[in-house]
């Protein structure tokens, strides 16, 4: 099974190098710097900051739109176009298709990954790019497990998508809703502590995505390779649970 997986991890990858999704990388280098060049004339004070803070933002959202969108619609156009039981009629475990496929894209998270952090380093530590390179790896390979597993649940481009970046931005902003939900100026009620169990629940279910490439380290040079190993934990954990959650959902399809 493992040998098989390989294969469709090479040709996964084979298949997303050849596509378009280069030019739009391209694209984005070029946009990201443009931009952050003419904020940075701009700025009046800390310019050099503003820009690298920019570029950060910019290219973080960037990686992981698009490679959100090429895993939902590459998976959709193999489904309408009958690959998905070609290849499962051959002597293929769905395991080995599942992980395969996800290979691929974890492959292929590092490309963007790679080239946004090699860009950064010119213009941050080189220390603090890396540590943002390898902390952006953690959180595309997250994305590109729930972008599987959201294809395999709705089988359609706009609902797998938009699961995929709603779950983005509420792991973005878990941190945010917890320090409002036990905001002490309120009055303590019953309605305020069943939010407050719900965000909390929430929160204790989710990755917690504003610990990842933060931006603060190549602005402020506060990043430490301690924090690695937390979010190589989470990122372990819940790419285990949601390729388990994915493995489940293909084996219960009858195709």
């Amino acid at each position: 099974m493992l040998k098989q997986a390989r294969t469709i991890t090479y040709y996964t990858l084979l298949e997303a190098l050849r596509n378009r999704l280069m030019w739009l990388l391209a694209v984005v280098v070029v946009v990201g710097i443009g931009l952050s060049g003419f904020l940075n004339e701009l700025a009046v004070t800390e310019s050099g900051q503003i820009q690298v803070a920019l570029q950060a933002a910019f290219f973080r959202l960037a990686a992981v739109f698009l490679l959100a969108t090429f895993v939902v619609t590459s998976m959709v156009r193999e489904f309408n176009d009958k690959g998905l039981e070609l290849v499962l009629a051959l002597p293929l475990a769905r395991a080995g298709y599942l992980l395969g496929k996800l290979g691929g894209y974890c492959a292929l998270a590092l490309v963007p990954a790679l080239l946004f952090g090699g860009l950064l380093a010119l213009y941050a530590p080189p220390m603090q790019a890396a540590l943002w390179t390898l902390s952006l790896c953690f959180e595309l390979w997250i994305i590109a497990a729930v972008s599987l597993l959201c294809v395999f649940t709705f089988s359609q481009i706009m609902a797998a998508l938009s699961a995929v970046m709603a779950f983005y931005l509420l792991t973005r902003s878990i941190t945010a809703l917890e320090l409002m939900a036990h905001d002490t100026l309120n009055v303590e009620t019953l309605s305020k502590r069943v939010i407050n169990f719900v965000v909390d629940a929430v929160s204790a279910l989710l990755p917690h995505f504003d610990q990842f490439t933060r931006t603060d380290w190549l602005v402020y040079g506060s990043g430490s390779w301690q924090v690695l190993p937390p979010l190589f934990a989470q990122c372990a954990i819940y790419l285990s649970l949601l390729t388990a959650a994915a493995m489940f959902d293909l084996y219960r399809k009858n195709i």
